[in-house]
């Protein structure tokens, strides 16, 4: 029994202390919650992108507790061992007093069918968490929102509920001051392992040493980090995965480090709080950051997971290609570092050693005189895929480039910076007739393919286009000038 014991992953749901035992390692925490019975958190796509199944995961962070929204659906249960889970079920009062967050909503007539309004709830509940004293924002509340889908499109009264929600009187338990509860936190630390976490078919090292040592022995081992890609590997593909190497545990690569050269993100440290610190650096990259995936998305995938998964239509690469970004790889107790795109080989090909990782990234400061700017295009604004995503920096000293870094992605098997279109600007005046130049070299650095987001023929264009927008945004508009840019169907065909 005391074997068995060992063997427990062990949470609090609701406030209430649990172990679960025997489970596959592959379990969603979705699945797990609605077979305990927890029926209020619900599947409706099951790939993180309708936010029907959201939770609030509490984790200790210091001497504070960390609120985050994430997809139930997409988060493994080992990864929630010595954390709290906050449900719809659970926000309510012991005399059945309702939470703010669902008073809120049933004020503002904010239900209708009502299948999507527990994902709307805990969205909101993390949000409302994260405010202490301060009133929402009408921005703020359409951001804790992104992740989540209403289709009785009924958002109006949703942002209404979100924008009330702090006016309430305060509620007994799942308020701000909760962050800072000694009672809690003591829970939770008494939840927490001293030594490594170790089930059949999952391990999570502590510290950077062990997790390096226990890769190395087993380079067939699949690292895990916010499991936002591996998440439906499980629920779409009903793969059996190998044995699983959280990487979450690990505390070193939990760090963001602040020089004066740049900044060194941990392979660990979640999206959110990623891009927080690339935008306070670079607040061009502002856009980028909101419109990358979902707030619950974010909360929960890492930046190094982006990198390391290697897709060619990653929205972060471009930007971190332009910047100069750098990758260190660390295989046992030996690193070494390359630049971000020396990293990508082939289609989901990369220049790893079995047993070797992704450590962290460096993001250089901004050099001086510099110009950067990333654009996205995608079917929608929110929550959607890519068609073509560029990332442009070039320093200009006394009216001419003396630096360009052009990446791309969706153009390629890769992200890839567009090397020739970088030689045509390079030592030319800033002017329009070198953008024209480099957005003609750029179709010797792509031959993108046809699919269902977009044709080649637009890739093309586009890419050129937001080449020229660079220079516009950066050189005053006029109609005339937007003239130069190449029409292009709105439409994904070469109509």
């Amino acid at each position: 029994m005391m074997a068995q014991a060992e063997q427990a992953i062990k949470f609090i749901v609701d406030g209430t202390p649990v172990e679960a035992h025997g489970l596959a390692p592959s379990t969603t925490l979705l699945n797990y919650l609605r077979e305990q019975g927890c029926t209020g958190v619900k599947e409706g796509c099951a790939e993180g992108d309708c936010g029907a199944c959201t939770v609030v995961i509490g984790e200790l962070d210091g001497a504070r507790i960390d609120w985050r929204a994430v997809n139930a659906c997409l988060c493994l249960v080992p990864t929630v061992d010595g954390k709290e889970v906050l449900t719809a079920q659970g926000l309510a009062a012991a005399d059945g007093q309702l939470h703010p967050v669902q008073q809120a909503l049933v004020d503002n007539h904010a239900s209708q069918c009502g299948f999507c309004t527990p994902g709307f709830v805990m969205s909101l509940l993390a949000h409302y968490l994260e405010l202490g004293d301060a009133a929402p924002s009408r921005e703020g509340v359409l951001d804790a929102l992104s992740g989540n889908l209403c289709r009785c499109t009924g958002y109006r009264p949703i942002i209404d509920a979100g924008l009330a929600m702090t006016r309430y009187p305060a509620p007994s338990r799942w308020s701000p001051a909760d962050a800072a509860d000694p009672a809690r936190i003591e829970r939770l630390r008494a939840l927490q392992r001293s030594q490594d976490c170790r089930l059949p078919g999952y391990t999570a090292p502590r510290s950077l040493d062990a997790f390096a040592a226990e890769y190395e022995a087993h380079p067939d081992a699949l690292i895990l980090a916010g499991g936002t890609d591996i998440g439906l590997w499980v629920t779409k593909e009903m793969r059996t995965l190998p044995p699983l190497l959280y990487i979450g545990n690990v505390v070193e690569l939990k760090a963001i480090a602040y020089t004066e050269e740049g900044l060194r993100i941990g392979a660990a440290v979640r999206l959110e709080a990623a891009f927080a610190a690339i935008v306070a650096a670079c607040p061009q990259l502002a856009e980028l950051a909101r419109r990358f995936a979902s707030r619950p998305i974010r909360n929960a995938g890492t930046l190094c997971g982006n990198i390391a998964n290697g897709s060619p239509i990653g929205d972060a690469m471009p930007a971190l290609i332009a910047l100069g970004a750098r990758v260190r790889l660390r295989k046992g107790g030996a690193t070494r570092e390359i630049p971000l795109e020396d990293l990508y080989l082939g289609y989901r090909q990369k220049d790893l050693a079995p047993g070797e990782f992704v450590e962290s990234v460096f993001v250089p400061a901004l050099a001086p005189d510099t110009h950067l700017a990333v654009y996205k295009i995608a079917k929608r604004r929110d929550q959607d895929i890519s068609a073509v995503c560029g990332g442009f920096a070039v320093t200009v000293c006394g009216g001419q480039v003396s630096a360009a870094r052009i990446a791309f992605g969706g153009m390629a098997a890769t992200p890839a910076r567009a090397r020739h279109a970088e030689q045509a600007l390079l030592g030319q005046a800033w002017s329009m007739a070198a953008v024209d130049a480099a957005a003609r070299a750029l179709s010797r650095d792509y031959a993108p393919l046809s699919d269902m987001r977009a044709s080649q023929t637009y890739r093309v264009a586009v890419a050129a286009n937001l080449l020229r927008r660079f220079w516009f945004e950066r050189n005053g508009t006029s109609a005339e000038r937007l003239d130069a840019l190449q029409p292009v169907s709105l439409l994904v065909g070469d109509a």
